[in-house]
C-alpha cells in the first residue's frame, strides 16, 4: 500500500513539476533566448518562445547522455558489465550496484576536469565576468583535451575522413562532434580489451569444470552451478575488486 502511494504521489508531482517548469520559462521569454543564444549561437532568430522552450528542454533532455558519453563512464560501466557476466552474477550484482560503482570511478577520474572547467568556465560566468558560449568554448578545452587523451588516433582519423575534414588538421582544431565520436568509438574498443582480459581466467574454470563433469558422466548438471563457487574464491583470493579498479583507472591516461 505504501508503494502504490509513493507511485501515486511520483505520478503527480513529475507532471506537476514539469508543468511548473514550463510555466517559469514561459514567464521569462527573454531568458530563455539569451539562454539558447549562449547554447546554440543564432538559434533565437525567427523562434518564437514556444520552439526556444522546447530546443532547450530538448538539451537537457540529452544533457545526462552528453556527461555519460564525454567520460570514462562508458568504459567503466562496459567492464563492469562483462565481469559480472564472466563471474555469472546476473542476479547478485544488480544494474544499481553496476552504475553506482562506475559512476563513484568516473567522478574520481574526472576530478581533475571537474576541477578546471569548475575554476575557469563556471566561476567567472557566475560573476558574469564571460558569458554563457564563452564560458562553453572554455569549458571545451579541458574535455577536448582529456578526450583526445584517450582517443585512438587511428579512430580519431577514421571520424575526421567520415566528417570530411581534412588529415592535416590539429587533434584539438578538430570539430567537438568528431572528437566526440572518435573518443565515444576507443572507449567501446577499451572497454572490450580489458573485459576480454577479465574473461579468461572465469572461462578456463567454465571449461575445466565442464570437461569434469562430462568425464564423470553428469551432463545433465549446469556447469555455471559447480564453477560458481570456484569463480568466487578465485576472484576473492587475488583480490579481484581492487585489481580491476586499478587497472580501470590506471587506464585512464592523464593529458
Amino acid at each position: 500500500m505504501t508503494w502504490f502511494k509513493g507511485a501515486a504521489t511520483r505520478r503527480v508531482l513529475w507532471p506537476a513539476a514539469a508543468g511548473a517548469a514550463l510555466l517559469l520559462l514561459a514567464a521569462a521569454p527573454a531568458s530563455a533566448a539569451d539562454v539558447l543564444a549562449g547554447v546554440i549561437p543564432g538559434a533565437d532568430s525567427g523562434l518564437t518562445v514556444k520552439s526556444q522552450i522546447l530546443v532547450l528542454m530538448t538539451i537537457l533532455g540529452l544533457l545526462p547522455a552528453m556527461i555519460m558519453m564525454t567520460t570514462s563512464f562508458t568504459r567503466f560501466v562496459i567492464v563492469l558489465s562483462l565481469l559480472r557476466q564472466a563471474l555469472g552474477l546476473q542476479q547478485g550484482l544488480p544494474n544499481r550496484i553496476i552504475t553506482g560503482v562506475a559512476l563513484i570511478l568516473t567522478l574520481l577520474v574526472m576530478r581533475p576536469v571537474g576541477e578546471e572547467v569548475w575554476r575557469d568556465a563556471f566561476v567567472p560566468y557566475d560573476k558574469d565576468k564571460i558569458g554563457l558560449e564563452q564560458a562553453l568554448k572554455i569549458a571545451e578545452v579541458p574535455l577536448s583535451k582529456f578526450m583526445l587523451a584517450q582517443t585512438n588516433k587511428a579512430a580519431l582519423a577514421q571520424v575526421a575522413r567520415l566528417a570530411g575534414e581534412p588529415e592535416a588538421m590539429e587533434p584539438m582544431a578538430r570539430g567537438f562532434t568528431v572528437k566526440l565520436a572518435a573518443f565515444v568509438l576507443s572507449e567501446l574498443k577499451n572497454a572490450f580489451q580489458i573485459g576480454c582480459m577479465l574473461f579468461i581466467p572465469f572461462l578456463i574454470i567454465d571449461l575445466v569444470v565442464a570437461s569434469v563433469l562430462m568425464a564423470m558422466g553428469m551432463m545433465m548438471l549446469s556447469p555455471l552451478v559447480i564453477s560458481l563457487p570456484f569463480k568466487l574464491l578465485l576472484f576473492v583470493l587475488v583480490d579481484g575488486w581492487t585489481l580491476t579498479v586499478s587497472t580501470l583507472v590506471g587506464s585512464i591516461h592523464g593529458y
